[in-house]
């Protein structure tokens, strides 16, 4: 493994995998997951929700905001805004990938926005076309059938349009309410060690009392992704990607991450994004968001000096050439061969199911 003074001993090379113990039997995950997917080989892909999320646009607009900060602070003039040196714990990096979400508080705001925003525009929709329908056949007047449906829709769309307007006013006007952080992570993959990490705030089935925050860690070679399915309210089948351990229970649900959807292949990129990700031997996705990390990252930065790769390749991307390149993506994600390629792990480690 190239550059082994950076990168940890366990660091994960995707040809330099040890041979393994015999896996577990794990009925616990097979209540869950049926379709395991093969290891090795995988594409320069990546769901085409992570390109969407980082446009060059948004790039520059950091690049700009993190410039005028430094200008700020060798003037002796800058401030620090409320929620800098707030703890997210979300990073996303050369050198590891950790998830976290809001708290539960900061949810509440948003569900209470979202859905009230949602649910006004639906029973707006339906009273609109019901009082259409009463309109043109009404036996009373035409006044007092209009007088009738204005006071039951006050009170259909007054409920849904007063939580999308208390959300929306709490989100913009009151940040310090409702932007708050979590405990701490869920989970993190780390490139530089190998190492996957699922974070445990149960003992035994109780949520820890004492604060304190478990760490279920294992080689990123010892876990395989599963593509688990379930039905959603209306029966239409939802598709999410799972990392198991393959001889402990750890597991981590990646739907949080990638919203669950009918088809199959975007957990199927997110797989191959995972591998590559993780593959020290390799550089770095070539992805908007570890543009600015990629001299960082010793194979990564070997790799661009050889190639000639622009430094600043998606930075000054234009956004007609986003927008085809995003499309390009969609593209090669619906075409995935992921169920075609051999199980290269299976060289390294015999399966039981």
């Amino acid at each position: 493994m190239s550059n082994t003074s950076y990168y940890a001993k366990t660091a994960y090379g995707a040809t330099e995998v040890p041979q393994q113990e015999r896996s577990a039997e794990r009925s616990w995950i097979m209540r869950l997951a049926k379709v395991r997917l093969p290891w090795g080989s995988p594409d320069e892909i990546a769901p085409a929700s992570f390109l969407e999320k980082f446009s060059p646009k948004k790039l520059r607009l950091h690049e700009k905001s993190k410039k005028e900060r430094e200008e700020q602070i060798a003037a002796g003039t800058y401030t620090s805004s409320s929620f800098e040196h707030v703890d997210f714990h979300v990073r996303d990096d050369h050198e590891c990938f950790r998830y976290a979400l809001f708290s539960g508080a900061s949810h509440f705001w948003i569900y209470l926005y979202s859905i009230g925003k949602f649910l006004f525009w639906f029973s707006l929709f339906i009273l609109l076309s019901i009082s259409t329908l009463i309109l043109i056949n009404a036996e009373e007047s035409w006044q007092e059938t209009a007088l009738n449906i204005t006071k039951y829709s006050s009170i259909t769309l007054g409920i849904p349009l007063g939580s999308w307007a208390i959300g929306k006013l709490v989100i913009d006007k009151f940040p310090n309410l409702w932007i708050k952080p979590s405990r701490g992570p869920i989970w993190e993959l780390n490139r530089r060690t190998g190492l996957v990490t699922v974070f445990d705030y149960k003992n035994n089935g109780e949520y820890k009392k004492n604060g304190t925050i478990g760490e279920l860690t294992a080689p990123f070679y010892e876990f395989d992704a599963y593509i688990a399915t379930s039905p959603d309210s209306q029966g239409m089948p939802l598709n999410v990607l799972y990392l198991a351990h393959r001889y402990r229970n750890i597991m981590i649900n990646f739907g949080a991450l990638l919203c669950p959807g009918p088809d199959f292949q975007p957990p199927c990129a997110l797989w191959d994004f995972i591998q590559n990700y993780m593959d020290v031997s390799r550089p770095l996705p070539d992805l908007p968001q570890y543009e600015e990390y990629r001299h960082l990252d010793p194979t990564t930065a070997e790799y661009d000096r050889l190639t000639g790769r622009n430094p600043r390749y998606w930075i000054d991307m234009d956004d007609a050439t986003f927008k085809q390149i995003v499309s390009e993506m969609h593209q090669r994600v619906e075409e995935i061969d992921t169920f075609e390629r051999p199980n290269l792990m299976a060289g390294y480690v015999t399966y039981v199911d």
